[in-house]
């Protein structure tokens, strides 16, 4: 690494891989669960269990998030981060409200509004903690030897999602205009502000790992944030079904969401258009591994299945379905989940010193994990799709139709093991990478 302050991130993406396990855990007493085996109910029931495995993917994301912002922001603006203790503070805050949560959500202390459910008293520590980090980043930024696009997407996307946070803190009494803006927090942070951090990060990632010269790479970024401005804001109309908004909204939303995947399609392009131009010559292939994949699986998951699903004449059917969790999976995995385990596997070597990117376990991680990914979106398409049909046309019971579903949760729990495996090989080669050193630090 170039400064010594940078070695703060681990302590960001340590969290990140504890809390993915953690999440793990609880989509696997939910699939048990969907399965007819829910044995955790009278200690963990269902909706708590499904609000944990929701909130701990918003969790080690953004933990994810922070910490490539405090590896790369000062690589960016050629200084030392501007307080390493400030971090360290803002690192245990989150972590004392992430614990909290969901210690809370057990004993049902929560507010209900799904990826809202953290009761309004830590929402002002998250508020207090996210100004923290961006107070640090923004004034490492500001007071560096260089603004680089790169660095100002990076910002704008970390910025953006910080604002976009507080319209989510605003209740109503109406379930409507509540539902309304709680997708103001939801949709526009997923396909929309996150998308300007996503590609922030890529950005930098190609720039390191495939010698283009940066002012090609970040042509394509200016691009990528077009599309994302052009299609994000609008597309939120996709999510109003059934809660009331005006009829206009369909279609204001499923033609701008039908624009979505050419974000997408773009960030795919561009990962492997520029690994290609590089020649993919880097000696850690494992991080371009996952940086180009990156690319490639969310224009499949967020572009491709996304756009097939948001169609009004098919959302129509399949809104609330567990095609939503189909096209939801592989979204979240392929676009943000890759992303952290690309900075994490360009930057923990740096860190460390230790080159461990060759062998069979880092490889064997990235496609026993994709593979297990595909599984699981392959089995909640079956799944759906019976659900769809059954549910929505024949007009059968909802639970009747959830028991007739259950053999396809086997699919799902199966893949879901794969996935496991794979992510456990990436935690131990984590692990084995051990703690950042002083003697990492390089200099320019």
């Amino acid at each position: 690494m170039t400064f010594r302050s940078q070695r703060v991130a681990y302590l960001f993406f340590a969290t990140s891989m504890l809390l993915f396990l953690l999440q793990i855990v609880f989509g696997f007493v939910m699939g048990f669960a969907h399965m007819g085996y829910d044995v955790f109910h009278e200690v963990l029931p269902f909706n708590a269990a499904r609000a944990c495995h929701l909130n701990l993917l918003v969790f080690w994301l953004l933990s994810g998030f922070m910490g490539a912002a405090y590896f790369i922001i000062p690589e960016e603006a050629e200084r030392e981060l501007y307080s390493e203790k400030l971090a360290v503070i803002q690192w245990a805050g989150l972590v004392i409200v992430g614990v909290a949560a969901l210690i809370g959500f057990q004993f049902g202390w929560w507010e209900g509004r799904k990826f809202l459910e953290i009761p309004r008293p830590l929402d002002y520590l998250v508020v207090a903690d996210i100004l923290l980090f961006i107070f640090n980043v923004g004034i490492t930024a500001w007071n560096g030897k260089r603004f680089t696009t790169t660095s100002i997407v990076l910002m704008l996307g970390l910025v953006s999602a910080a604002l976009l946070y507080l319209p989510g803190m605003i209740t109503f009494e109406s379930q409507v205009i509540d539902s309304y803006f709680r997708w103001w927090v939801v949709h526009l942070w997923v396909e929309g502000v996150w998308e300007l951090i996503m590609g922030g990060i890529l950005s930098f990632l190609l720039i390191k790992l495939t010698g283009v010269d940066r002012e090609v790479i970040e042509k394509w970024l200016y691009i990528i944030v077009g599309f994302t401005f052009l299609s994000g804001i609008l597309g939120t109309g996709h999510h109003y079904y059934y809660i009331g908004t005006p009829d206009y909204w369909l279609w204001i939303g499923g033609v701008f969401s039908a624009l979505e995947p050419l974000a997408f399609l773009g960030m795919a392009l561009y990962a492997v258009t520029m690994a290609r131009r590089g020649g993919m010559k880097h000696p850690n292939r494992i991080a371009l591994f996952w940086t180009v994949g990156c690319g490639v699986m969310s224009f499949v998951g967020a572009g491709f299945l996304g756009f097939a699903h948001t169609l009004p004449s098919v959302n129509l059917w399949t809104h609330g379905t567990i095609i939503t969790a189909m096209h939801g999976h592989m979204a979240f995995w392929g676009a943000y989940a890759m992303l952290v385990l690309a900075i994490i596997s360009y930057a923990m070597p740096l860190m460390t010193g230790r080159k461990l990117w060759d062998g069979w376990i880092p490889e064997s991680a990235f496609w026993i994990c994709n593979v297990g990914m595909l599984g699981m979106t392959g089995a909640f398409a079956v799944a759906g799709i019976a659900q769809v049909y059954m549910e929505r046309k024949v007009g059968m019971d909802f639970l009747a139709v959830q028991e007739a579903v259950e053999v396809h949760f086997g699919g799902v729990v199966l893949a879901a093991c794969l996935l496991t495996l794979g992510v456990l090989l990436f935690c131990w080669n984590f692990v084995q990478h051990g703690l950042p050193s002083d003697e990492a630090v390089v200099g320019r």
